[in-house]
């Protein structure tokens, strides 16, 4: 996934304009960021689950090479469902990043990790340990349905699910040849 690391979501959303709202689809900008990677990508995998965080665990102790965890909290607001021993596992086990919807605790130490994290707030309160929740089931919150056969995108300015890969190459092109265009109306406009 290092070829893409380096794109913005908005030269993917300038290259790719035409599929925004279909293919492509922006969340709602309700998420916080936390942990020093800034931007990420990869295949989704999701989580749905309320105030009980034991199926999180469970899962970033697999491969997460390429891969993105949503996690579907309900937007529950009365306690964290990471912590930072589960982000350091995470970040043990290649996981790219985390999309929470949901809170998260020890926001400090999880700032020091590199990896990608988004999460509505942070709250003190850790969660129940029970183990209840459905793993890879398509989960939907902020704009956007979340499901295992797409990609998500996420920087500073925002988080992008698509249900193909999008390129930076692509983008670049793209944004340079709109402002080619935009060059020559101008010069265009100019000369008249």
């Amino acid at each position: 996934m290092s070829n893409v690391m380096n794109f913005k979501t908005t030269y993917l959303c300038n290259a790719n304009e035409a599929a925004l709202g279909k293919s492509i689809q922006i969340a709602s900008p309700v998420f916080q960021c936390y942990g020093s990677k800034s931007a990420f990508f990869g295949r989704i995998e999701t989580l749905r689950l309320f105030e009980d965080n034991e199926l999180v665990r469970h899962t970033l102790k697999g491969n997460g090479a390429g891969r993105v965890l949503v996690l579907d909290g309900g937007g529950s607001m009365r306690c964290a469902l990471l912590d930072g021993k589960l982000v350091e596992l995470a970040y043990e086990n290649k996981w790219e990043g985390i999309i929470i919807n949901g809170c998260i605790r020890d926001s400090f130490a999880i700032n020091m990790i590199d990896i990608g994290i988004r999460a509505l707030a942070t709250h003190p309160q850790g969660s129940r340990k029970s183990g209840h929740g459905e793993t890879n089931v398509p989960v939907n919150f902020w704009n956007i349905c979340f499901s295992s056969e797409k990609f998500l995108y996420a920087d500073e300015d925002g988080l992008l699910v698509s249900e193909h890969t999008l390129t930076m190459w692509d983008s670049i092109e793209s944004s340079k040849a709109r402002s080619a265009s935009q060059e020559s109306v101008e010069d265009s406009a100019d000369s008249d």
